[in-house]
């Protein structure tokens, strides 16, 4: 069975992470130790809170720099809203750097007449990577759970795996590069939209060739 560690930085809602995980057939193992994310097949980074809190939590528990290593080694990476963000260099909503593995900044939503912020409920998915392995039987179209009043603006837009429009912006909604995935919004709490993008990412994991070494 696919080993699947999920980072606990206290920042986020490792059960229903974790109950998705293994409803697409995966074995999580919820850690805070850096050994366990070279010994699982892949590594999925939740998260639900503020920007600073999560890098402080992340520093102290000696997880930045491997979490960064594990990555560039081609393991199978997950990023779930909060973990999407701390992925990038820095946000507008705290002072603390962020991992600096997307080049880019996080950014709070422009308020206009009409749109609400947070960005709370179901918003449309437009692929913009249709080829990401995590998109297999996702469409265009698709309706995903979002909780956010932040968004990812990566310096190259080609890292986008899919958008969404709230009011009059369009903003990243998933980002891809090589091993790396991550989303802004809640798969686990997305339907069968979600789950099926959770199958695609354990798939995956299980076709990629860091997992095959093993």
């Amino acid at each position: 069975m696919t080993r699947i560690a999920v980072i606990d930085y206290d920042m986020g809602n490792l059960h229903s992470a974790c109950k998705g995980l293994e409803k697409a057939g995966a074995a999580p193992v919820v850690t805070d130790v850096a050994a366990d994310l070279w010994q699982a097949d892949a590594v999925v980074l939740p998260g639900v809170g503020a920007f600073d809190p999560a890098i402080q939590h992340l520093r102290s528990r000696d997880l930045i720099q491997p979490i960064r290593e594990v990555i560039a080694s081609g393991k199978p990476f997950l990023g779930i809203c909060l973990g999407l963000q701390v992925l990038f260099d820095a946000s507008d909503e705290g002072q603390e750097a962020g991992l600096g593995i997307i080049p880019g900044r996080i950014r709070r939503f422009h308020p206009e007449p009409g749109i609400t912020v947070p960005h709370m409920g179901w918003n449309q998915l437009q692929l913009t990577q249709p080829d990401a392995p995590c998109w297999g039987q996702v469409q265009s179209g698709d309706w995903v759970y979002f909780v956010h009043s932040y968004y990812a603006d990566p310096v190259d837009p080609t890292v986008n795996a899919a958008t969404i429009t709230h009011g009059s912006q369009t903003v990243t909604a998933a980002i891809r590069q090589r091993n790396l995935m991550a989303v802004q919004f809640h798969p686990e709490k997305s339907s069968t939209t979600g789950l099926q993008i959770l199958n695609n990412f354990v798939a995956s994991v299980a076709a990629s060739p860091v997992a095959m070494a093993r």
